[in-house]
């Protein structure tokens, strides 16, 4: 008998069960063709820094605004598989973009597509390369346990906003599956308490299609695992990146109000995009206090849309 993951579902194919087993920590192995896949997208990886680093570093010699960031991010993002289609129009100075979050490669595709630079949990800075490349990216770094520094934090963000014009957040605070979407927290909103003056909110959706549950970076997966097998794998996949329409935020005030705006209306792009409502995560995530739905008992049915096979999230 097959074991039910967390949530109630049950693995129903080789790769949902393949999927779970990484999110649990338990990777599949790598063959041969898998590891001669990460080779050439290293090397293509390698090769984007070797161009655009140096270029990079003299035109902030040079005290000129560098495009470099954003022309080796999208190449990134096409180097780990994706093939990023833009949907409307990204602002592109004073905006605070606010997005759903699946996986490492957002960053890849939103900056490659704006220029933006990034609220990222401490935790990224730690990891190979992504880590390195988010510092290039002038990231703003934040601590969940570092209560006593809200407000430095929050400084720092202003200072990537009047720097890079754009910054961007992820408050669902972890990664989900594409098909859900979490309470968003609202800490890191406080830069718009009050706004600063003429900066706009874009919310923005992460679509990956029927891809997002095997990209989303869930459960005790760790971030180099979750890179091999990504970069392991065969093919290419598509992902949208929806930037929808922007408003004033002191049409909302205050950052519970401004991120209850965002969050509507990403939720609206993201049921019309799956074609049927959201489903509820499968797990529990501490830092926007939520409590995933209760397992049905043997016996009992699974909700409409009930969570597929995915594992607790990072």
């Amino acid at each position: 008998m097959t074991e039910a993951q967390p949530g109630g579902a049950i693995p129903s194919t080789d790769a949902d069960r393949r999927r779970a087993e990484a999110a649990a920590g338990h990777p599949a192995p790598i063959d041969l063709l898998g590891w001669g896949r990460i080779a050439l997208r290293a090397s293509g990886l390698a090769l984007g820094l070797l161009i655009t680093v140096p270029l990079h570093y003299l035109w902030r010699l040079l005290r000129i605004g560098s495009p470099w960031p954003k022309v080796f991010l999208g190449w990134a993002a096409r180097f780990a598989g994706a093939r990023v289609e833009r949907v409307g129009v990204p602002l592109k100075r004073d905006v605070f973009y606010i997005s759903n979050h699946l996986s490492w490669i957002d960053i890849l595709a939103i900056a490659g597509q704006s220029g933006t630079a990034f609220v990222a949990k401490e935790e990224i800075r730690a990891a190979p390369v992504v880590g390195w490349l988010s510092v290039l990216n002038r990231t703003v770094f934040v601590k969940r346990e570092n209560r006593m520094g809200v407000a430095e934090q929050i400084n720092q963000l202003r200072e990537a906003l009047a720097e890079n014009w754009s910054v961007t957040v992820f408050p669902e605070g972890t990664t989900t599956d594409g098909k859900s979407l979490l309470p968003f927290k609202t800490s890191m909103l406080r830069v718009l308490e009050p706004p600063p003056p003429g900066v706009l909110v874009q919310p923005v959706l992460l679509d990956y299609g029927a891809m997002g549950e095997e990209v989303g970076w869930i459960g005790v997966e760790t971030g180099v695992d979750n890179a091999k097998r990504l970069l392991s794998r065969r093919g290419s996949f598509r992902m949208r990146v929806h930037f929808l329409d922007p408003f004033d935020p002191h049409d909302f005030p205050g950052r519970k109000a401004i991120a209850a705006e965002s969050r509507r209306r990403i939720e609206e792009a993201l049921v019309k995009t799956l074609g049927h409502p959201i489903r509820p995560f499968a797990y529990d995530v501490g830092p926007v206090r939520y409590e995933a739905p209760v397992p049905p008992r043997d016996g009992e049915d699974l909700p409409p849309h009930s969570p597929g096979p995915i594992a607790p999230p990072s």
